[in-house]
């Protein structure tokens, strides 16, 4: 198998992650629509963890196609209330939306991650956390988004629990990889199996 890693991404967050992991590894953002792969499956009854791995799996493939003798990572994260499914916050407006959703109940994180080779998915993996946001009050909201300004429409949940978001909860059931978006230990276990990374 190649040494060569590809993650399928535009996140700093989940590039990040690898770096510090010590991966060397190219970053290159997958050219899908992804509001036209999540939209069928919603109407079609998916459950938000597989949403998020069939996201991830388009990444990979889309990237894979390009690169095909390198080992591709695609990776997705779905946010899902009770049957409600979350999507990025459109405007401030939607952000506050969300955070009153989610104030005093507990949400689920589905990270999912693809690894692709030659065009064709050979691995996925779904994680899961539950995250419990403590009561908020709409005038903490709006003193929150306040602060953090446009970073709030940077994530599904309009929170980044690397950041400031952390003060929104009151348990976290889960580990951070998962969080963030790219469970890293599985991911790493799989890839010394394949003689990808030192082992």
């Amino acid at each position: 198998m190649t040494s060569q890693l590809i993650l399928a991404s535009s996140s700093p967050f989940r590039r990040m992650l690898m770096q510090n992991a010590g991966l060397t590894f190219d970053a290159h953002a997958a050219d899908i629509d992804e509001r036209a792969i999540e939209q069928p499956l919603e109407e079609g009854g998916a459950t938000p963890d597989e949403v998020a791995l069939e996201l991830a799996k388009a990444k990979a493939k889309e990237v894979s196609d390009r690169f095909p003798k390198a080992l591709v990572i695609g990776s997705d994260q779905t946010m899902s209330l009770g049957k409600r499914t979350f999507h990025k916050p459109r405007d401030m407006a939607a952000a506050a939306d969300h955070l009153t959703s989610l104030s005093g109940k507990t949400h689920r994180l589905n990270s999912a991650i693809a690894l692709a080779y030659a065009g064709e998915v050979i691995w996925e993996h779904i994680s899961t956390a539950d995250l419990t946001m403590r009561p908020l009050s709409s005038d903490f909201i709006a003193r929150h988004l306040e602060r953090v300004g446009v970073k709030a429409l940077s994530s599904v949940g309009a929170y980044q629990l690397e950041g400031e978001g952390l003060q929104l909860f009151s348990r976290v059931d889960g580990d951070y990889f998962t969080i963030v978006g790219l469970p890293m230990l599985p991911l790493l276990k799989e890839l010394r199996s394949r003689g990808a990374i030192d082992g």
